[in-house]
């Protein structure tokens, strides 16, 4: 029974159910019931439901677990264990009701969705919590045939549900990410990186639901096909959300008909989202019937990694960013010893701003944890820079700490020729998704011979097909001698590399500082050794990105191999280059002195606001102790940290950055206003706050992320938030605004069935003549549907609802 969805998979379209909410919705469900315990209080209900989609055509079902998880559940009255159980039985007995002609039974799908909280560093729930929510959500549900992870926006929270999954059940197991018109998630995840990992973590399909419609889901989908071999699952919803009518716009035999022409990118899962019912699934069916079997699609990308914003393709040079390590530098040393990660997170925007593509990340130093620091550190990086990170470290077990949370698709640093190595890594590599880089030296330690390297380097791509590990994520290090010491044996690595290039097809590594060793004019040497590898097949440097002449070499070979298209890289970075420019190849600036712009220390009012616009929460706290001996409070706020905000919105609104980016900065202001307060009170004086705010979910809504990063923004731009939580009774916030005299109200649903409740609250404002205005927003809201409602403001976004405030209040 466990391979049967894996047997659907290699025939023709598989078919899934519609949505529940809507099918509950029209049976009567009442505002503020929590769906998932109608499985035990009106199993009937839902056993009757997964029967019409059965019949409609429906191939898999989706049990009513949605939202079981110990977060959403809490106070229900039932244990997770009792509604996971009950809604897959009641799924199996409709499944067992209504067998196909041909005697086969519909699936019955564990279905998951998002635990409702942001992970770190953005948020505070930890990989670790996610994973145990996960794990106890999936051992209650192993009567299920597979397991759906659905609407998922958190590339990492995903990880630690496929982990969970992986590691306490042998079932298959799918996963849809929700994505936006921007083509990416709420949390700003990428279509290849959502790729990349997924595929890398081993699930058996991927794919799209809900958010949008098909047709608004089509870029999503053609972007997926060239970045996967996984089949592709694709469950939209019924079009877009119609204000007139708070219900989507395309009728069954539209969405039918609109889901027919994404059928040439080799979507092989098929079902609906928010708004489909039966009706939808059976017109579906019928269109899928006579289009035969369903199209191939192959992935177009070779070798890549990836943050969670970011893919990076090996399909030319990269720079590989050497900073973070700190063998030979004694204020990394002291960084690291002192815990001082603000220190490590300036080297790596540094680089970033060099032109590093990947940052390498080695942490080891006696006298310290390494397994702690190095997933300590991790974090941290992925807060702040959207680079992928190279996790470096001769110990398995920090290895498999960092790769644990690494949040994307990252390089391992290192696997060996040795049998010990081979047999402890490369497990690692397979099992987490990652890349390797693969070093030619084994036992006998590093042959001076390019054949006997070459020889390791195939040893090592055997044993890695060998457990499943693709080639292209096989990245082999010919390794750098001295040339002081080893001069004749210098072209032996070259020659290695050109071979492992052009015989074996594996893209190459090389630590090139290490041939100059010993020598004067070390930066003469290094990039001439650079230039020849480049030449010979080097696709990964592992430089310092901030010393200009080795990364300038990188970019004028770019530009001379064809690379460079047009010459667009070399163009940008030298067209309005200033004569003279400082070559930065120390760590001699500590963290509270790091450089704007590779010339000039920066001031305490630059540093605070470099900090702010980086997410640099120590420093931002540091530095505005600081200014508060020389500055005046409301000069802090007004001259830096508003600006520092408004430059991080404006950044955020052109896609520059995204929502974890957003939230970092905030976090920095906030703590920085947490200094201020505390000055404040030391002299018994009040902060000024200019105005009040009144902020809720409304009824029978529970989800409150967006509405929570819209508080820490307000409350950042000095505004008096009242945050009256989630589910909130339409009575409770017009008390709270006669109460409090705030002059604007938030209000925030996530779903079409509390859109009513929003409504009403705005009505019970109005009939109650209170002096404020109403701004709303949420996922299923549009500017047309917040006007017919009477709201005066539709905020798309948390920095929206800062320029709203500004506007009511000031």
């Amino acid at each position: 029974m466990n391979n049967s969805f894996r047997d659907l998979l290699k025939n023709e379209y598989v078919i899934l159910d519609g949505a529940m909410g809507t099918m509950l919705q029209a049976a009567g469900m009442k505002m503020g019931e929590t769906p998932e315990v109608l499985s035990i209080t009106q199993p009937e209900l839902l056993e009757n439901i997964h029967s019409q989609y059965i019949k409609a055509g429906s191939q898999i079902v989706y049990a009513n677990t949605f939202g079981a998880n110990p977060y959403k559940l809490e106070g229900c009255g039932y244990s997770l264990e009792e509604i996971v159980k009950a809604a897959i039985a009641n799924a199996r007995r409709a499944s067992d009701a209504n067998p196909a002609e041909d005697g086969s039974k519909a699936l019955v799908a564990l279905d998951i969705g998002p635990i409702g909280q942001l992970m770190e560093p953005t948020g505070t729930m930890s990989f670790e919590e996610a994973y145990d929510m996960y794990a106890q959500l999936i051992k209650a549900g192993s009567d299920a045939d597979l397991i759906v992870f659905e609407t998922m926006t958190d590339l990492l929270e995903v990880k630690a549900g496929v982990l969970a999954a992986k590691e306490n059940s042998d079932l298959p197991v799918m996963v849809t990410m929700t994505f936006e018109m921007n083509h990416r998630t709420f949390t700003g995840v990428s279509v290849q990186s959502m790729a990349l990992t997924l595929e890398g973590l081993g699930v058996d399909a991927i794919g799209v639901n809900c958010s949008l419609g098909p047709k608004e889901l089509e870029p999503v989908v053609k972007e997926l096909a060239g970045w996967t071999n996984l089949p592709i699952v694709l469950k939209p919803n019924a079009g877009l959300p119609d204000p007139k009518t708070n219900k989507y716009n395309l009728s069954a035999a539209d969405f039918a008909e609109s889901m027919k022409i994404l059928l040439p990118y080799g979507i092989k899962v098929f079902g609906g989202c928010c708004g489909t019912t039966p009706d939808f699934i059976r017109e579906l069916k019928n269109m899928l019937k006579t289009e035969g079997n369903p199209a191939t699609h192959s992935k177009k990308t070779g070798a890549a990694v990836c943050s969670p914003t970011q893919a990076v393709a090996i399909s030319q040079p990269r720079i590989i960013g050497e900073r973070i390590n700190p063998t030979g530098k004694k204020l990394f040393k002291e960084a690291l010893l002192n815990n001082d990660i603000d220190y490590i997170l300036n080297q790596a925007l540094e680089q970033v701003k060099g032109g590093a593509d990947i940052l390498d990340v080695n942490v080891g130093l006696p006298g310290i944890d390494e397994k702690e620091m190095m997933v300590k550190v991790v974090k941290a990086l992925q807060g702040i820079v959207d680079v992928p990170l190279q996790i470096d470290s001769t110990i398995p077990e920090v290895l498999e700490a960092a790769l644990r949370v690494y949040n994307g698709k990252p390089i391992v640093n290192s696997v060996n020729g040795e049998e010990k190595s081979l047999a402890t890594v490369l497990p690692l590599v397979k099992k987490y998704g990652a890349a390797v880089v693969g070093l030619t030296l084994d036992e006998g330690g590093i042959p001076k011979k390019a054949e006997d390297r070459f020889r390791i380097a195939q040893k090592i791509l055997d044993r890695a097909q060998a457990i499943g590990i693709p080639k292209e994520d096989v990245f082999i290090d010919c390794l750098t001698l001295t040339a002081s010491a080893e001069q004749e044996n210098v072209m032996e690595t070259i020659n290695a590399l050109h071979r492992v290039k052009t015989e074996l097809g594996l893209k190459t590594v090389l630590g090139v500082s290490n041939i100059s060793f010993g020598l004067p004019n070390r930066e003469l040497v290094n990039h001439i050794f650079l230039a020849m590898a480049l030449n010979n097949g080097l696709d990964l440097p592992i430089i310092n990105p901030n010393n200009e002449a080795m990364t300038g070499t990188v970019r004028a070979y770019k530009l001379l191999a064809n690379y460079d298209v047009n010459s667009v890289e070399y163009i940008k970075a030298y067209a309005n280059m200033p004569k003279v420019k400082k070559i930065v190849i120390d760590d001699n600036a500590s963290g509270a002195a790091a450089k704007a712009d590779g010339n000039a220390p920066l001031g305490g009012g630059d540093t605070l606001m470099h900090a702010v616009l980086n997410g640099l929460k120590t420093e931002g706290a540091q530095c505005t102790e600081e200014l508060l001996k020389t500055m005046d409070s409301m000069e802090i706020v007004n001259d830096i940290l508003i600006p520092a905000l408004d430059r991080i919105g404006a950044d955020f609104e052109k896609g520059k950055i995204f929502l974890p980016q957003l939230i970092q900065s905030a976090g920095v202001a906030q703590a920085a206003f947490e200094v201020i307060k505390k000055q404040m009170a030391g002299k018994d004086s009040k902060p000024v706050s200019k105005g009040k705010i009144v902020i809720a979910t409304v009824k029978g809504d529970i989800h409150d992320i967006g509405k929570n990063i819209v508080k820490v923004l307000l409350e950042n731009y000095g505004y008096d938030v009242i945050d009256l939580g989630k589910d909130v009774e339409y009575q409770a916030v017009v008390d709270a605004v006669r109460e409090s005299g705030a002059k604007l109200v938030g209000l925030s649903a996530l779903m079409t069935t509390t859109l009513v409740s929003m409504e009403e609250t705005i009505k019970l404002i109005h009939e109650n003549n209170l002096d404020c205005k109403i701004m709303v927003g949420g996922a299923v809201l549009t500017p047309e549907y917040a006007e017919q409602i009477h709201a005066d403001f539709y905020a798309k976004d948390a920095k929206e609802s800062v320029d709203i405030a500004k506007r009511v209040i000031g």
